[in-house]
């Protein structure tokens, strides 16, 4: 299944609006249950291809939106139409595969895409398989995958003879057991191991310039640092929002790999008031921020790390009145660029007192920098302010800013997410959807944020455990 995020602008493409603001909020008001409404709103892409142009389910949409009134239609007029012209092409099958868009739309499959169809059911009677159970939830199904995933290694014979001989309540039981002690080992928790790995797209290494072990030719920051606290937020029970959060680094010792947290590191600057986890590590700062005035790129990155939102992807767009204010003068307020930009430069103003690469300077908070280093490059660049928006939501300052989004059903369903293509093989399908929110879902609530205790749900899963 495809990841529909709120997209509440116009696309940062010339020509008229693409999208209308209200668009998301009416399609979940109309099928609440959609899996695209779950902690989620459907991105402008549900109704458009290469725009200005609609596919094929919103040019069905249009000639019942608000027929006879003046185009184009108000946000107001709009909103008020598109339910009812939602509820008129229910019945039609806008990409001609064989479904409705209504039952397109409920079971989270694409309705302007032939190729994304709702799997059918598996025909379980129509034969056995003599290993597994392949309709159902198979704990020595889960037994084999929970030893490869956590602990990379497959059971031996005897052991699933033992794993065989128990009861299958102490299968599940034992289950726990296993990935308990699994996750203690190397292969989780150690240098490249399996956690190192979904940092890998959050951090984005470049050995070249790494500083500390391992060091590259141009040492410019220490990349292990923030693999360092990434991993020590995922294990042992943490807060996974301390990631984003955390005032404290993190030092990993090896042999055995162990995290421990640490008021400071000689190769971290940022002073404690002002960290914001891996968002302020020297790495993220010398390598996302660099030498720019307003660090959109810093801003879009952690975006995009922690709460899995691509601006470049048309996803997580709130156009925030009055914006862009193109305090640097890059041209932003273009029709080709400023719907896209209403969101992301006020995602960027909070970062705005954090050198990238500035000398003696580097990697630090520094409150006069924008009027040190760039005061002659605009007029107004140095009015920029420190307060902006995250999520649609008023932050004061990069804390903040980490807060909120920490907070936010976007941290929860990117970090599942993670751990759900790591160990299912792929992102949640339409027909996982129900499990996959019931495993967020607890991760936020019941379960702390602490991964640990999400996993011990996603391997129970019949996503992961039915063969």
């Amino acid at each position: 299944m495809r990841r529909f995020i709120l997209c509440a602008a116009a696309l940062c493409l010339p020509g008229v609006a693409l999208a209308k603001p209200p668009a998301a909020g009416g399609v979940c008001a109309t099928y609440p249950s959609a899996p695209a409404c779950m902690g989620q709103q459907p991105a402008c892409t549900l109704c458009h291809s290469a725009p200005p142009q609609r596919n094929v389910f919103g040019a069905s949409l249009e000639p019942h939106l608000a027929p006879g009134a003046p185009r184009p239609l108000s946000d107001g007029d709009f909103a008020m139409a598109l339910p009812a012209a939602l509820r008129a092409v229910e019945a039609e099958d806008a990409d001609g595969d064989g479904v409705p868009n209504v039952e397109e739309l409920l079971r989270g499959t694409w309705p302007a895409d032939p190729v994304s169809v709702p799997k059918a059911p598996r025909d379980c009677a129509s034969g056995s398989n003599p290993v597994y159970d392949v309709c159902r939830y198979d704990p020595r199904f889960a037994y084999r995958r929970v030893l490869l995933d956590f602990c990379g290694k497959s059971p031996t014979y005897a052991e699933l003879q033992a794993f065989t001989a128990r009861t299958e309540e102490g299968q599940r039981e034992f289950l726990s057991v296993e990935l308990d002690r699994c996750t203690e080992g190397e292969f989780w928790r150690g240098k490249d191991g399996q956690l190192w790995k979904l940092a890998h797209p959050k951090i984005r290494p470049v050995g070249s310039i790494k500083s500390g072990e391992d060091a590259g030719p141009i040492p410019l920051a220490d990349y292990y640092d923030d693999y360092a606290l990434y991993a020590y937020t995922q294990l042992d029970g943490h807060d996974a929002r301390e990631v984003m959060t955390a005032r404290y680094h993190v030092r990993r010792q090896t042999e055995p790999t162990r995290y421990t947290a640490t008021p400071s590191l000689p190769s971290q600057f940022v002073e404690e008031a002002r960290r914001a986890g891996n968002l302020t590590s020297r790495w993220s700062l010398i390598s996302f921020v660099m030498f720019t005035a307003l660090p959109r790129n810093a801003a879009s990155q952690s975006y995009r790390a922690y709460l899995g939102l691509d601006i470049a992807m048309q996803e997580g767009l709130y156009s925030i009145p009055g914006e862009p204010r193109d305090y640097d003068a890059k041209g932003v307020q273009a029709p080709a660029c400023a719907a896209c930009h209403a969101t992301l430069d006020p995602l960027s103003y909070p970062f705005r007192n954090y050198n990238g690469i500035a000398g003696l300077s580097s990697a630090r908070y520094e409150t006069g920098r924008i009027e040190r280093y760039f005061a002659a490059e605009a007029p107004t660049i140095t009015q920029i302010p420190e307060t902006g928006y995250l999520l649609g939501q008023p932050v004061r300052d990069l804390q903040e800013w980490a807060q909120v989004g920490a907070n936010s059903d976007a941290f929860a369903i990117a970090a599942v997410t993670d751990y759900w293509k790591l160990l299912v093989g792929h992102a949640p399908t339409a027909e996982e959807q129900t499990e996959f929110v019931a495993v967020w879902q607890r991760f936020k609530g019941t379960h702390g944020y602490s991964v640990q205790r999400m996993l011990h749900d996603l391997i129970r899963t019949e996503a992961y455990g039915a063969p």
